[in-house]
């Protein structure tokens, strides 16, 4: 990171639970130089044990990674950067509509078969990140499944997610993926409106949808980070907290770029 980054991110980290009185030793390491080296491996690709010299031993820098995926730290500073760039476009915090949309990529050997699919629309045989945004493309909620998992079975735990995490939420767009009884359940139970913006018979080619051009962009944001180019996790968890990650470096950047 940055100086410039850094200064945005510093105030927004949660507070480990020795500062607080919880009890606990002080980490060993600086957490700018840990969060510096779980961002170097999710944009450059690489493996645990090649991390460079430069940064804290590999396991020392797994074992942070993994205690803020178990704790849900990761998601905590995603979602209060998500909060500092919505007031910084001139936002509100919480947002009312959202788009939703579902990305198949090709799974690692080191992906188990229990949660791992063939996807017979892309003819894709690995993972499904299936995601919500907000109308700025910001990442909402997210959820990992097999590939071979349909939109609409997993649009109800996304919803029900969403709907926990995110209240003032009324509107949802999404593809024509996600048409059927989900509609239905999405007005009664969580009182969505999930509304299906399909394309039109007499297009041709490639076509900008109104409102699914968003998700999609968030899709190209998070394709730049060459960890998630291919799914490598071996657990549904894991690459949630990956893609976390990768926005949080979105948005930190955005964030830098916009107030100095």
């Amino acid at each position: 990171m940055t100086d410039a980054e850094w200064a945005e991110v510093r105030g927004l980290l949660p507070v480990p639970g020795w500062l607080e009185g919880w009890g606990g030793q002080p980490e060993g390491y600086c957490h700018r130089q840990m969060i510096d080296a779980v961002r170097y491996l999710v944009a450059g690709g690489i493996t645990w044990r090649a991390m460079p010299s430069d940064f804290p031993a590999w396991d020392r820098v797994y074992a942070f990674w993994r205690r803020w995926r178990d704790k849900g730290w990761a998601r905590e500073l995603h979602d209060r950067l998500r909060d500092r760039v919505r007031e910084a476009e001139g936002r509100d915090a919480e947002p009312t509509a959202a788009v939703i949309d579902a990305q198949s990529v090709k799974a690692a050997a080191s992906v188990p078969a229990a949660t791992r699919g063939f996807d017979g629309g892309k003819k894709v045989n690995g993972r499904k990140r299936h995601v919500v945004v907000d109308t700025l493309g910001l990442l909402l909620t997210v959820m990992v499944t097999a590939a071979s998992v349909t939109d609409r079975d997993a649009g109800r735990s996304l919803l029900a997610r969403l709907r926990h995490r995110h209240w003032r939420v009324t509107r949802v767009w999404a593809d024509g993926g996600y048409t059927g009884p989900l509609v239905d359940v999405a007005r009664s139970v969580w009182q969505i409106a999930l509304t299906v913006v399909k394309r039109s018979d007499d297009a041709s080619g490639f076509t900008v949808l109104p409102r699914r051009w968003l998700v999609e962009r968030t899709f190209a944001w998070l394709m730049r980070s060459r960890r998630l180019a291919r799914d490598y996790e071996g657990r549904t968890d894991s690459a949630e907290a990956m893609i976390w990650w990768s926005m949080s470096m979105v948005m930190s950047r955005r964030l830098a770029r916009q107030r100095h």
